[in-house]
């Protein structure tokens, strides 16, 4: 039934600012853009200037592809939102943790660049289990969880001697 995470979703009131932020923080540039004419509402994908009436195009979507699975982290632009949803805000959030190799690095890399925190650096399962959770709100109000887990580490040692 449920096979993996394949993307997951925020969201963002300005995507050039979110994209430059997300950019810098790992290191790679998005690989997809899509756009929408605010005139006519054509849609294209990774073309800024629209076709139909010759205008530029707003940015409403965008996709970073990360990590051993190549897991799509996608930003959606937050007037395409359904009407009363807000996006990934901290009180609605649902938890997605990316496992890091050193949660306390990271953390401090992600607070420097001015997410602030939401959960602090915690180790679950009792002292010396290796499961260590933290989140912090990023500046476009999504949370992001990262996590130490050696059950990830297993399953990527497992798929590597095959």
């Amino acid at each position: 039934m449920l096979r993996g995470v394949c993307t997951v979703g925020f969201s963002a009131d300005d995507l050039v600012a979110a994209a430059r932020w997300y950019a810098d923080l790992l290191g790679i540039e998005p690989y997809f853009r899509a756009y929408e004419c605010e005139t006519c509402r054509a849609r294209a994908f990774g073309i800024d200037h629209c076709a139909e009436c010759d205008t530029a195009m707003r940015l409403g979507y965008l996709e970073f592809r990360l990590g051993d699975d190549q897991t799509e982290l996608g930003f959606t632009d937050r007037r395409y939102l359904p009407a009363g949803e807000v996006g990934n805000t901290p009180d609605g959030a649902v938890t997605v943790a990316w496992h890091v190799d050193d949660i306390g690095a990271t953390v401090e890399t992600l607070l420097a660049m001015g997410a602030t925190e939401h959960q602090p650096i915690t180790e679950q399962g009792g002292a010396g289990s290796g499961f260590v959770t933290a989140s912090v709100v990023d500046p476009f109000g999504n949370v992001l969880g990262v996590m130490h887990n050696p059950h990830y580490l297993e399953m990527l040692a497992t798929r590597s001697a095959r």
